[in-house]
């Protein structure tokens, strides 16, 4: 049998105005990891869903070879009964239903004409097993956190007696403990025989874990690279930028911090539905054209810090404290209000809560400020395409023009879309909740760039992220927060990840 349990030769695919896969040669050693990487658009996914059968024979041309055969995957379907077997980003699940029900939801274990219920409580337990995941096979999904979600999707992918499992930006959602437990889990994975290709953005992950990195680049392949083969993170980069980029933090050439922009003073907030205090007595500030960081680990009270900010009064109740914009007290009743007085909040959520994906760029842009492009009783059309094309040109948004859907495009470009609708409301304060989740080194690098030009400009930025290493890049100064406290305070000369993560782990 061949060393190579999948070749894929000469994969060309197409969309409307766009080739996304142009010749692609891939190849993939039976029991190994192997990374595939490349910028947001390189076509990575693209590549994923003609394999699995998404997109189906006959809507590519090339190749696919599995097991020495070639294959004409018409759906996915045909792609789960050879053994292989993709996990999305966005995880498949049911939250109502029990981790059994999930597990085996699609091809369950039938008794006649029923489903035999026992024996699928007894093998989702065993599956349950297989991804050192101890939890009762009946409670239902939306009860465990999403580490623990990843490892249901994983069963499930077991479950199908899978040969070769596909890993799309696993630990994009999860915190340092929960990424580091999946990696362990898919070298035991790769001991049991599976072999596993895992798209990531995340550099310090690929390198630590990957026996063969493939750098895909504009669709087309630049090079594979055995683990002893490559040098380090630089010249990953290298390959999916096409240059060289010696700082992936750009450094700012002058650093000139004015009088506080925001403050909180003593900031309790209680929340309803949970029935308990999710913020203790919390102080921050930042000042005009300074970047504060804000560190912890999930479940800190991070994002609900920004959200009880932002006026998000109806599922927060705010119970002592004070906010402080330039000096004046403000009370937020709703977002609207927050706007007015020039504080913005990019979601951690660009899909769910960001971006309304079925509209096409020109309607996301200006949505949050509507009123500036309002002339008389209607909305002046022409200024509003002046004005998202302004933004798209000035902060390089990839898309053939304004009138392309946010859904069609790579989480980078929507990204900045979403930025770019803030930027339109013109706010003195931008929070930004975890800004770079999920996309490639490249346009990092711009969205770094971009906070450095908004902060030279004056705006003062709070940036929330998990990501240690971006945090201490980025930041002027930063705050660490563990169970809705603030734990510490530390200039970024004095700022290590060690002293950062014991802070972080303080109750």
């Amino acid at each position: 049998m061949s060393d190579y349990i999948l070749e894929m030769k000469g994969i060309v695919k197409e969309f409307p105005g766009v080739k996304a896969l142009d010749n692609v040669n891939f190849k993939v050693k039976r029991g190994e990891i192997h990374c595939l990487v490349g910028e947001n658009g390189a076509g990575k996914s693209t590549l994923m869903k003609v394999l699995s059968g998404v997109y189906p024979h006959g809507t590519y041309s090339g190749d696919i070879i599995y097991n020495g055969e070639v294959q004409n995957f018409k759906r996915i379907a045909d792609s789960e009964e050879k053994g292989i077997v993709i996990i999305y980003q966005e995880l498949a699940l049911i939250p109502e239903l029990s981790l059994y029900e999930n597990i085996y939801f699609g091809h369950e274990i039938v008794k006649g004409k029923a489903i035999d219920w026992n024996e699928t409580i007894v093998k989702g337990a065993e599956m349950l097993q297989k991804v050192g995941l101890k939890a009762d096979p009946s409670m239902k999904v939306k009860d465990l956190g999403v580490g623990n979600q990843q490892l249901v999707e994983i069963a499930k992918a077991l479950s199908k007696d899978v040969k070769l499992l596909i890993l799309d930006e696993p630990t994009a959602s999860l915190n340092e403990d929960d990424s580091q437990n999946l990696l362990n889990l898919m070298r035991e994975l790769k001991a049991q025989g599976v072999t596993c290709i895992m798209i990531s953005h995340k550099l310090r992950e690929i390198t630590a874990i990957a026996d063969t990195i493939t750098v895909l680049r504009d669709g087309s392949t630049v090079c594979s690279m055995a683990a002893d083969e490559y040098y380090g993170e630089a010249e990953i980069i290298k390959h999916m930028v096409g240059r060289e980029m010696n700082d992936i933090y750009p450094k700012r050439e002058k650093k000139e911090f004015g009088a506080k922009a925001l403050e909180l003073k003593n900031w309790t907030v209680y929340d309803p539905s949970l029935g308990r205090e999710i913020l203790h007595n919390v102080n921050i500030n930042v000042r005009k054209g300074e970047i504060v960081g804000l560190q912890g680990l999930m479940g800190a009270g991070r994002t609900e810090l920004a959200l009880s900010i932002f006026g998000n009064t109806p599922n927060y109740k705010i119970t002592s404290g004070g906010l402080f914009m330039n000096g004046e007290e403000v009370h937020f009743k709703h977002p609207k209000e927050a706007i007015d007085k020039g504080l913005a909040y990019v979601s951690e959520d660009r899909k769910g809560n960001g971006l309304i994906l079925m509209q096409d760029i020109r309607y996301n842009t200006t949505i949050a400020n509507l009123q500036a492009l309002v002339n008389g009783l209607a909305i002046n059309e022409n200024e509003e395409i002046n004005v998202a094309n302004r933004y798209k040109d000035s902060i390089n948004i990839k898309a053939p023009s304004i009138e392309q859907k946010v859904g069609n495009l790579s989480g980078g470009n929507q990204q900045k879309v979403q930025i770019a609708k803030w930027m339109f409301a013109e706010p003195k304060v931008l929070i930004l909740d975890e800004p770079t989740r999920g996309i490639d080194v490249g346009a990092k690098f711009e969205i770094y760039s971009l906070m450095n030009k908004l902060v030279a400009e004056g705006m003062s930025i709070i940036m929330i992220s998990s990501e240690l290493p971006e945090v201490l890049g980025m930041s002027d100064r930063l705050y660490v927060m563990s169970e809705g406290t603030i734990t510490g305070e530390l200039s970024i000369e004095e700022a290590t990840e060690e002293k950062v993560m014991a802070m972080a782990i303080k109750s």
